[in-house]
């Protein structure tokens, strides 16, 4: 891509009413749009950021069992209502929506009821047990107080998987399957050592749940870590019966900001029961499926990221995730500069590095800030002092590392870098 090209306005000034680092960061460098509090639009630098955060989930999902598939957040109603979860007593954050006729409609905040009545028309035997199915779809919630940019949205993007199983037995075997590929995708996001396995209220969905926080000044909750089991508990559930249950020593719990970026939940029958999403089971007996659910959001992972790794330029984003993997600067309009900067680019998109070359008419040093803003791994120089010497300046992002290349070594050396 060439800046010339990309749809994209960055600024250098703050905006004025947020205060979370991953807000400002995202703001200033064109990565999404504020429509009102709690609404953002992904812009095309944002979007393949969360295109690639959504990549890694779906293939660990994939290998976990699960399979895509895209529900309604127009909802029925009806279902609701058998689950008793229909009031706004029960679902604080309802939206909901009313058709020309004054039928009253929820838009979707999660799907535990539309995905078990589906399920019940598939589900009949024990032969069709276990099944695990997951979507990214736009969730919508009414949050009284939506903040800090992407951390806190009213609409937003959710991969939520539900599991259908026999018994007990079977579904606590996939739920620490599911936990396990949990912790592989926050280590494939580059936050795996701030991310924590915390034990938790289940709300309105079940008594406990786990949740998978990451420790962040910008957190809303307050949890309590052990270090050397890698677990934590949120504040809610600090109690010493707690403590003891999980075989946890008080004195070595460590309090922590921290913010929510995925949770699991143990739903055993309360939907299926509700729904009639029943099997026969090997002696001719019907039973109800043990269930769980599992979310990740992942704008509000992408937002947990922006606010761990920025530094006072700007976004400092992991190459697995980053919407380049290279900002090549060219300076000047000679003639040997432009070539030496397409034979570059050239080869970059042949190989399959994804490289931003700023081709503007501008100063070096609105250049150097951008790439700075933005955050992208690798920035290239390319001049007419560094030409005639065949060179090109590569820096690393991340350490703020400078050297001077052959022209012939770049590729190498980038590529080398994406791989490991």
């Amino acid at each position: 891509m060439k800046y010339s090209q990309l749809f994209i306005k960055t600024t250098k000034d703050d905006p004025k009413d947020e205060t979370a680092v991953s807000a400002i960061n995202l703001l200033k460098a064109g990565f999404i749009y504020k429509e009102m509090a709690g609404v953002y639009s992904f812009l095309p630098l944002g979007k393949r950021v969360l295109d690639k955060i959504v990549g890694i989930i779906r293939e660990e999902m994939n290998e976990l069992g699960g399979q895509e598939l895209a529900l309604t957040a127009l909802q029925n109603p009806e279902n609701w209502e058998k689950t008793g979860r229909i009031s706004d007593e029960k679902i604080d954050v309802w939206f909901k929506t009313e058709l020309k006729n004054g039928a009253e409609l929820p838009l979707g905040c999660t799907h535990e009821e539309p995905v078990t009545a589906m399920m019940s028309k598939f589900i009949n035997s024990y032969k069709d047990l276990p099944v695990a199915v997951y979507q990214f779809q736009t969730k919508f919630r009414n949050e009284l107080r939506a903040k800090n940019g992407i951390l806190r949205m009213r609409e937003f993007l959710m991969k939520d998987l539900y599991s259908f199983s026999k018994s007990e037995e079977e579904h606590e075997a996939f739920y620490e399957e599911a936990v396990a590929a949990y912790l592989r995708v926050f280590d494939r996001l580059g936050i795996g050592e701030f991310t924590f396995r915390t034990f938790a209220d289940g709300g309105a969905f079940s008594e406990f749940s786990d949740e998978f926080q990451v420790v962040c000044e910008a957190g809303e909750d307050t949890i309590y870590i052990d270090k050397e089991k890698g677990i934590a508990l949120n504040e809610e559930v600090y109690k010493d019966e707690i403590i003891d249950k999980l075989g946890l020593d008080k004195s070595k719990l460590e309090q922590a900001h921290a913010s929510e970026v995925g949770n699991t939940f143990n739903l055993g029958a309360r939907f299926s029961k509700a729904l009639d999403c029943n099997f026969t089971d090997e002696n001719g007996e019907v039973q109800s499926c043990v269930m769980g659910c599992y979310g990740i959001g992942p704008g509000r992972t992408m937002g947990v990221i922006a606010e761990l790794m920025s530094d006072d330029k700007g976004l400092v984003w992991p190459k697995q995730i980053a919407p380049f993997h290279v900002y090549m600067v060219s300076i000047g309009d000679k003639e040997e500069v432009i070539e030496q900067a397409s034979k570059l680019y050239e080869d970059f998109t042949a190989a399959g590095v994804e490289v931003l070359w700023d081709d503007r008419d501008t100063s070096a040093g609105n250049k150097f800030h951008d790439a700075d803003l933005m955050g992208i791994p690798v920035r290239l120089v390319v001049s007419g002092r560094l030409n005639e010497k065949d060179e090109v300046e590569f820096k690393l992002r991340k350490s703020e590392e400078t050297e001077n290349l052959k022209t012939s070594e770049v590729l190498g050396k980038v590529t080398e870098i994406i791989k490991n």
